[in-house]
Parts: C-alpha cells; sequence; structure tokens
C-alpha cells in the first residue's frame, strides 16, 4: 500500500479513537498537560506557538497560558498557502482571533509577524520516532523545514495517549517532533 494511503488509513483510524474521548476527558487531558509543563526550561521572553484546536485536538490553550504566566510570549499560525511555510503572529489569551482560509481561527493580520522559539503542534497520530501524521497538508513539516534553515526551533506535539500508533510511514519531507506530550507520558525524542 502507498505511504499515503497508508497514512490516510492510519489517520482515520487515530481520530475515530480521538473522536470517541468524552469531553470531560479532553479537558481533563489538557490541563494534566499543563500542569506537567514542558519537559524543559524556556527561557523567559521565548517565543512559543500554539494553535486554535478543531475537530477534538487537544486544547494547548492551558499550557500557552502557564507558558504566558511563565514569561513566554505566544503566537499562532497563520495559514498562506498549500505547500506553503505557516506564519505565526502574535497573540495572547483574550485577543480576537478571525476565521481563516481553512476555518481555523487564526491572529489579525495586523498582529505582528514573530517567529517561534517552540512550536506546539496538533496531530492526528504519532509514533514512538517522533514522526506524526497531520491532516495530509503538509503544513507543519513546510514549516518545520524552513524555520530549521533560520534557527533551532524545538517541536513538541500534543495529543491524546489513543493517538499513538507502531509507526508513522514517513517519508523523506516529513520532520520528526522532538518531544510528543500526552496526559499519560512525557516522549523524548531528541536523543533518537
Amino acid at each position: 500500500m502507498p505511504a499515503a494511503h497508508l497514512k490516510a488509513s492510519l489517520r482515520t483510524a487515530a481520530l475515530a479513537k480521538r473522536d470517541a474521548l468524552s469531553d470531560d476527558a479532553r479537558a481533563a487531558a489538557a490541563e494534566t498537560i499543563a500542569g506537567r509543563g514542558l519537559p524543559f526550561d524556556v527561557a523567559p521572553g521565548a517565543i512559543v506557538s500554539g494553535y486554535a484546536p478543531v475537530r477534538n485536538e487537544i486544547d494547548p490553550t492551558p499550557l500557552m497560558r502557564r507558558l504566558a504566566g511563565a514569561g513566554a510570549r505566544l503566537a499562532l499560525p497563520t495559514v498562506t498557502a498549500r505547500g506553503q511555510s505557516l506564519i505565526f503572529r502574535a497573540w495572547s489569551p483574550g485577543d480576537r482571533l478571525l476565521l481563516g482560509p481553512l476555518g481555523i481561527l487564526e491572529p489579525s493580520p495586523v498582529a505582528a509577524e514573530i517567529v517561534p522559539d517552540i512550536m506546539l503542534v496538533p496531530l492526528a497520530a504519532f509514533d514512538r520516532s517522533g514522526h506524526r501524521i497531520g491532516y495530509g497538508g503538509g503544513y507543519y513539516d513546510h514549516t518545520f523545514a524552513h524555520l530549521h534553515k533560520v534557527k533551532a526551533v524545538i517541536g513538541v506535539g500534543l495529543g491524546f495517549a489513543v493517538q499513538e500508533i507502531r509507526s508513522v510511514p514517513a517519508l523523506p519531507h516529513d520532520v520528526a517532533l522532538d518531544y510528543v506530550l500526552t496526559e499519560t507520558k512525557v516522549f523524548d525524542f531528541r536523543s533518537k
């Protein structure tokens, strides 16, 4: 089976498991991850990008609020075009968001464009090698590839334990994450 078809099948199965979680379980998982924080030190003033959750994704907002309280600056991604890197705009909890071209909430186009040091990344599925399956658009892979030319950006996937799969059929352009955080475990892939 070609990798794209296999990824689609794995994505569908993982999303079904994620969608089967109750709202309470999803909220509790987000709070557990926020309570634990990131598994590394975040310098005051570091820029952390999150995302506006869609389709039952784990909500990064509790973790982002904690990081902001410790002095991090926050950002959210903005979609430009398919096959292009995401851009990131400054964001603070309470800022008004606008509906972007993919139906995802984004900061205002007048918000300052900034480059993250740490990217919190949604996922459909992940494996113990740090590979993730997203929704198939390749936005985060393009973004990591682009940003890694500019600076060392730490990629942190956020998900639920039920989204772990045995193996992601990674392609050459797929960029592995540095960490994945779930409600039950912290995966550190930096030494692999």
